[in-house]
């Protein structure tokens, strides 16, 4: 892989502007680094599954209708094709087989960790106290983060091979030391 993480940030961020979707596509890439060592190569992969689950969205501020067409095109002008490969697939709407573990992993991480973000911006404590049980009731209530595509969480989890709970623990874990870069680190209760 020739792309460096530092091209690809900057490359999002010439396309994306929102702060909320740069700590989304942060969110994604920090969550894909653990996964790598979890369902990937390890280290060897790190680097690669990160870049993917930064650049997933990349396209989408700019232009939602036509996602993820322009970012897998600017990939593949890099022969960057297994990242181009993931992202396509985790757009379930083209229905591109998941070949790798990669493909997998970002299909399964991405909305799931977009919704245990919302989770977390909800409560008093943020990440700091966030269990799965709470995480998985609230996947029952429709209503809450209601854009989050419940059907993609299941079946991501599923072509992981993991159980629903241990996979957003596993999230969790990732996302906890990053917690004040994010944004999910809750209230301060002691203040006032």
């Amino acid at each position: 892989m020739s792309l460096t993480r530092e091209e690809a940030w900057s490359h999002l961020c010439e396309w994306t502007e929102t702060e909320s979707l740069r700590k989304h596509a942060r969110a994604v890439e920090i969550v894909m680094r653990q996964a790598a060592h979890r369902y990937g190569d390890g280290a060897a992969a790190e680097e690669q599954w990160g870049i993917a689950g930064m650049l997933h969205d990349a396209d989408y501020e700019k232009w939602p209708e036509d996602h993820p067409n322009r970012i897998v095109s600017w990939l593949r002008d890099r022969e960057e094709e297994d990242l181009a490969h993931a992202i396509s697939a985790h757009y379930t709407k083209w229905n591109v087989p998941y070949e790798s573990a990669l493909d997998k992993a970002l299909i399964a991480c991405d909305e799931l960790t977009g919704f245990i973000v919302a989770c977390c911006l909800v409560r008093p404590e943020g990440v700091a106290t966030l269990k799965s049980k709470s995480v998985r009731k609230k996947l029952k209530d429709k209503a809450f983060a209601a854009k989050v595509e419940r059907a993609e969480v299941h079946a991501g989890v599923e072509l992981l091979g993991a159980e629903l709970a241990e996979h957003i623990d596993f999230i969790i874990e990732a996302l906890k030391p990053h917690a004040t870069e994010l944004g999910i680190q809750g209230r301060d209760l002691t203040a006032g």
